[in-house]
């Protein structure tokens, strides 16, 4: 029996890394060899839960982990069209009949191969071009989510647009904002680091908001306008949420003009902090953007076309032998921006 490493879940908040039996695909199947793969607050969430959670008792089980892989596929399933040995594939880890790779289901993408079932190109998988580095390319995934949030966003380009969290997702929409044509982008955040990413990959100005009013500062970048009551507010049209503080949502409740925009594409915590009073009198449209309905392969092309500008996301490169410190860096706060695990060639 063939046998290939897979990392998983632990009851002790770390990660396992196993011996499982390498699949083998059937006629309609493709195996892909696993060359990048990217850790998510999703996968730091499972190993805080200890797995998934499989019943009201508070048992979980181990799961493989890993839904951000990139690789090279290696077998075609005879039934299979339009995919071949050699193609250089990104994932989309909702396709799998078997459930969700690595948020799950029974594969992961953080193993030396994975099992694409009923492979189909631009359904489980798309091609990506052969000079778009691997660990670039695992950013395809988190991308999507990115890209949704700005769709749901609705920008225009001569909108005024600040996005909270410089963590991966917010600064993949600020790049795809930009890409959009929206004319000014703030990023805050509270690291300078991350704001000096931001400000490389495109930002037209950065906010630290550990140690300036956000309010003001939105105000002298963004001009005045008022809420419905007349009272003066920051002239910004939309407010991405990409940091998941009740502080955060608040801060833009405060800043917010009549009829401005709140988007939602962090993970929230529960708060009964939030000013809803202040929501109405700015009429406040709230829209929540969760994962990526459609946007999985729409954003491969410009993240080839773009994969310089996208590798700049990237703080770590930890080759995957050394897999459990690339999970300590994401579980430390503050330690990594976004580590993405290679695997030889």
């Amino acid at each position: 029996m063939a046998t290939m490493k897979s990392v998983q879940t632990s009851a002790d908040g770390k990660v396992d890394v196993v011996d499982v039996e390498r699949p083998a695909p059937g006629p309609k199947d493709a195996l892909v060899r696993i060359r990048a793969c990217g850790i998510c607050g999703t996968d730091t969430f499972f190993l805080h839960l200890g797995g998934m959670a499989t019943g009201t008792d508070g048992s979980t089980r181990a799961i493989p982990l890993g839904h951000e892989p990139a690789g090279e596929i290696v077998e075609v399933g005879a039934e299979v069209t339009g995919l071949k040995v050699g193609d250089r594939v990104v994932v989309n880890p909702q396709d799998a009949p078997t459930g969700i790779i690595g948020c799950g289901g029974r594969h992961g993408g953080m193993s030396e191969y994975l099992l694409i079932e009923n492979a189909e190109a631009g359904k489980g998988v798309a091609v990506f071009p052969d000079h778009v580095p691997f660990d670039v390319a695992a950013l395809n995934e988190p991308m999507a989510v990115a890209r949704h949030c700005v769709n749901r966003s609705e920008a225009r380009p001569a909108d005024k647009v600040v996005v909270f969290g410089a963590g991966p997702i917010g600064l993949g929409a600020t790049i795809w904002l930009k890409l959009r044509g929206v004319e000014h982008v703030v990023v805050a955040d509270v690291i300078p680091e991350r704001l000096e990413t931001a400000l490389a990959i495109g930002a037209d100005a950065v906010i630290d908001s550990a140690s300036e009013n956000v309010t003001e500062r939105l105000t002298e970048l963004h001009g005045q306008a008022a809420n419905a009551l007349g009272q003066p507010r920051a002239g910004t049209d939309i407010y991405i949420d990409a940091a998941s503080a009740p502080a955060v949502f608040q801060a833009a409740v405060d800043s917010a003009k009549w009829g401005a925009k709140l988007v939602m594409v962090a993970v929230q915590k529960k708060s009964d902090a939030i000013d809803l009073g202040g929501m109405l009198r700015s009429e406040l449209t709230l829209i929540a953007s969760q994962g990526y309905p459609t946007e999985i392969f729409e954003v491969t092309a410009e993240l080839a076309e773009h994969h310089e500008r996208f590798a700049r996301l990237i703080s770590h490169r930890v080759p995957f032998p050394e897999v459990e410190r690339a999970f300590d860096l994401a579980l430390t706060p503050g330690a990594a921006e976004k580590v993405v695990v290679t695997f030889d060639a």
